[in-house]
């Protein structure tokens, strides 16, 4: 990965599932798949380039420079904006999103990030 990190965000658990999942005594099975499954998602954005990284023991990376983003989707229902999550889908010239990344926190500010990166890269 080149150039410098300007945001960098792992999907969201929620704590007040995390408290229902313990009450009802699924947490014991649930709670480490849980955290396992957010943490081997990762959304980075440099000054030159968007990095999505997936998987735990095997690595899927997918790279985009930020002067090919055309769009960027973000998608809250109801619920999603009171937990302050969202998906969100990066897309080029190409007809599909290049890729979507779902319940990431705060995308309105992962949005802006791309934005700023973007507006730097062409001063």
């Amino acid at each position: 990965m080149a150039g410098t990190v300007i945001y960098e965000a792992h999907p969201a658990m929620f704590l007040g599932c995390i408290i229902l999942i313990l009450v009802f005594g699924l947490g014991v099975l649930l709670l480490p798949y849980w955290y396992i499954h957010t943490r081997q998602t990762a959304l980075t954005v440099t000054d030159s380039e968007l990095l999505y990284e997936r998987g735990i023991l095997s690595k899927d990376r997918t790279s985009v420079s930020l002067k090919h983003v055309c769009a960027v989707h973000v998608t809250q229902g109801f619920l999603n904006r009171i937990l302050g999550v969202g998906t969100i889908q990066i897309s080029t010239a190409g007809d599909q999103p290049e890729f979507t990344v779902a319940d990431m926190p705060d995308p309105g500010t992962i949005r802006e990030a791309i934005s700023k990166a973007q507006n730097q890269g062409t001063d």
